[in-house]
């Protein structure tokens, strides 16, 4: 959303919530064989990860109000929890297409059909959220994301690594020039006839160029996303591999940046106004560059949507979700008392929804310079965390993503 999204069949908050904790995927079809449960479940602790870092920026203290370790949580939290959503989203479109080996003839027609019936569901539900809470609801995109992947949901993992590398060297270049181009009085002749824009402050332009997680930029976040969906991660060699990536990526791109651009290259854009809250103010609109030097172009700061900061937030996703699929495999104590946590993964997109729902009924103050303490995002995360324990106990999906699971039912009628 600035962060700050926020889903099995797709994360997003995630659309699908999974067969209860124990398992993430939710019911795209017949299970193919590959994966193990405990990727599964590490995907979902992923998620839940994912869904508390937006609590952080959207509920918790600014990061100028924080000190030590609570700073560096909130650091964290600024933009790598959207990328971590983003990235999931992309997971989690392989959930649907087919895990390892993507779905062909009916089968993947049919899942294609599902992915599209997603992207407008959540399209509209984002515009309709936007109305009440601003350009900071990702759900939006995560509609145009799905519908700019359809063409690629049957590549292999190595060609979507390639497309996915090759659009974060280019896309950021790119949009600076894109965005420096029109004019304001052009800006506004194209807001002036889309419906989108009128309905809400997303529309078109927003969502794929100027807005908060643009498409042009984050499509790059969902393809890895892609790719990571077609690898065995229940594999000891490719949890090795995709370790020693995500390192090299977070170290070589921050560090890189740090060399070029200086001590304020990491900077978060938070630093210089109040966080997105609720009303999903920040200062500057992630991934576009508003009247903004060319050298802004060598920052890695949180959603400063440059190539640095592109391949520095997929690292540190990668890790994360390895991080996870390792602890969910090697540590059964640790994954048991983890359950609850990982329910919340599992109904993502209610958690993510009912937060806002939540905070708005409230009128729990958004992360901004007048919220000091860390009370209201604990009593959050608690929240979130034992609804989805008690919910996953009787319902295999959470509410919203059972409503998702109903809408995309017509596909299956597709011959």
């Amino acid at each position: 959303m600035t962060q700050t999204q926020p889903p099995q069949e797709t994360s997003a908050p995630q659309e699908n919530s999974p067969p209860r904790p124990r398992s993430s995927p939710d019911s795209a079809g017949p299970a193919s064989p590959g994966p193990s449960m405990g990727r599964l479940v590490g995907v979902d602790l992923a998620r839940a990860l994912a869904v508390f870092g937006m609590y952080v920026v959207h509920i918790g203290p600014p990061l100028s109000a924080t000190t030590g370790v609570a700073s560096w949580i909130r650091y964290i939290s600024e933009g790598h929890s959207s990328v971590l959503f983003a990235t999931l989203a992309g997971f989690s479109l392989m959930l649907i297409a087919g895990r390892r080996e993507p779905k062909t003839g009916l089968a993947g027609r049919q899942a294609r059909a599902r992915i599209a019936i997603r992207a407008v569901v959540l399209l509209a539900l984002g515009t309709a959220m936007a109305m009440e809470y601003g350009g900071v609801i990702i759900l939006g995109f995560y509609g145009v994301y799905f519908l700019l992947a359809l063409p690629l949901v049957r590549l292999r993992a190595r060609t979507l690594a390639i497309i996915a590398a090759a659009l974060a060297l280019v896309t950021p270049q790119l949009a600076f020039v894109l965005t420096s181009m029109p004019s304001e009085s052009v800006q506004q002749s194209i807001n002036a006839y889309d419906p989108l824009r009128r309905l809400s402050e997303v529309g078109v332009l927003d969502l794929l160029l100027t807005g908060f997680y643009p498409a042009l930029t984050w499509m790059s976040l969902v393809i890895a996303g892609m790719a990571l969906g077609r690898l065995d991660l229940s594999s000891g060699t490719v949890q090795r591999r995709l370790a020693a990536l995500g390192a090299a990526l977070t170290v070589t791109a921050y560090g890189v940046s740090l060399l070029l651009a200086g001590k304020d290259a990491l900077r978060s854009l938070a630093e210089d106004g109040p966080s997105s809250g609720g009303s999903g103010s920040i200062p500057l609109d992630g991934g576009s560059f508003p009247d903004m030097p060319a050298s802004s172009l060598l920052a890695a700061g949180p959603h400063s949507g440059t190539t640095f900061d592109i391949i520095g937030s997929v690292g540190v996703a990668i890790l994360v979700i390895v991080g996870a699929t390792v602890a969910m495999h090697r540590l059964p104590r640790l994954r048991r008392l983890a359950k609850p946590v990982i329910a919340v993964g599992t109904m993502s997109l209610t958690a993510y929804v009912g937060h806002f729902l939540a905070q708005s009924a409230l009128s729990v103050p958004a992360g901004t310079t007048t919220q000091q303490s860390w009370v209201p995002l604990i009593m959050f995360v608690l929240g979130a965390t034992v609804f989805a324990a008690i919910w996953s106990r009787f319902f295999r999906r959470g509410p919203l993503e059972h409503l998702l699971n109903a809408a995309t039912k017509p596909a299956k009628y597709l011959r």
